[in-house]
């Protein structure tokens, strides 16, 4: 990372505090109506729904859409990516183990908090307003390979740890969840047809222009109406490490790998802005799904989200300097 000038750095800080201010607000609005107003839970998950089978999708489809002339992407960003997942996995489960002393299924889903980051409702509008759309091909492939491969990761070790075998059905379900969400098919079927060169018909291109102004305030409010569900009072000690792997080792390590790659300075500050964000919510419905800790998952969702209001501008401003 260069050296530069500590007024420099200031201002580059605060212009991106700026920025993502009223993002993290809209997210506390959520929380606020749910948690305080007493908006009920129902509210909650039709709103989730919509953001997740249409905003997003349709914010991502118009993008996409456009993709023979958007900006070229390094594909050497999955290795940067993906490399850190698999190696603060690693760490995850080391932790979990001598730190805590948990068994493999509990370990797996420890060390899953450290790398699955919520990168459709927060990291698709702040990559969109921070970074700008240029980023966007970037946040996309990430986006395309990113639930396969970590539902992959910790399917595997959770069956290793159990059964020390793994299901191909499994997998092949796996892989079909994928492509049939809304938000991967829309990125997917965006860029076939920004391959085409073809430009969407008007009326089609401005239902889809307003849909995707709604996406990025409905998709942050609805992520704190669903951070307001979750406890943050249990297991304190192992929702802090989590929260620690989340939001400072990940994004270290991706930052390394992607100067030992020479990644160019966009796809280098995009990735490592996706992987400064907090727990995702599926850590939390993996947690279910396998009867561990839940609570103490719950709480590194609400402690995450908190603390990446700091630390994710912080992390931007230190990448734009290199």
């Amino acid at each position: 990372m260069q050296h530069f000038a500590l007024g420099e750095f200031m201002q580059t800080f605060e212009h991106i505090v700026a920025l993502t201010a009223p993002l993290f607000i809209l997210v506390l609005l959520g929380y606020g109506l749910t948690r305080w107003a007493g908006w009920p839970k129902p509210v909650s998950d039709a709103l989730t729904r919509f953001v997740f089978a249409v905003a997003i999708p349709a914010l991502l489809f118009r993008l996409m859409s456009d993709f023979s002339r958007l900006p070229h992407v390094d594909p050497r960003l999955l290795i940067a990516y993906f490399g850190s997942c698999f190696i603060v996995f690693a760490l995850g489960r080391f932790i979990a183990l001598r730190v805590f002393r948990m068994d493999g299924v509990s370990q797996s889903v420890f060390a899953l908090g450290g790398i699955f980051a919520n990168n459709v409702l927060l990291g698709v509008p702040l990559a969109k307003i921070t970074l700008g759309e240029a980023s966007i091909p970037v946040v996309s492939l990430v986006l395309v390979f990113n639930s396969l491969t970590l539902w992959t990761l910790v399917t595997v070790s959770v069956e290793w740890a159990r059964h020390r075998t793994m299901s191909w059905s499994g997998y092949v379900q796996a892989a079909k969840a994928v492509l049939t969400n809304p938000v991967v098919a829309s990125i997917l079927i965006g860029t076939a047809w920004g391959l085409m060169a073809l430009p969407l018909p008007t009326v089609v291109d401005g239902t889809l222009e307003l849909i995707s102004q709604a996406a990025i305030p409905l998709s942050l409010i609805a992520l704190g109406m669903g951070l307001a569900e979750y406890p943050i009072s249990e297991g304190w000690r192992v929702s802090a490490a989590i929260c620690a792997l989340k939001l400072v080792a990940q994004p270290a390590i991706v930052y390394l790998l992607a100067r030992w790659l020479a990644l160019p300075p966009l796809e280098t500050q995009a990735i490592v802005m996706l992987a400064s964000l907090p727990v995702g919510a599926n850590v939390y419905l993996m947690s279910r799904q396998f009867n561990t800790l839940g609570g103490p998952v719950a709480a590194s969702l609400v402690i995450s989200t908190a603390l990446a209001a700091a630390t994710t501008p912080l992390i931007l401003a230190l990448t734009a300097g290199g």
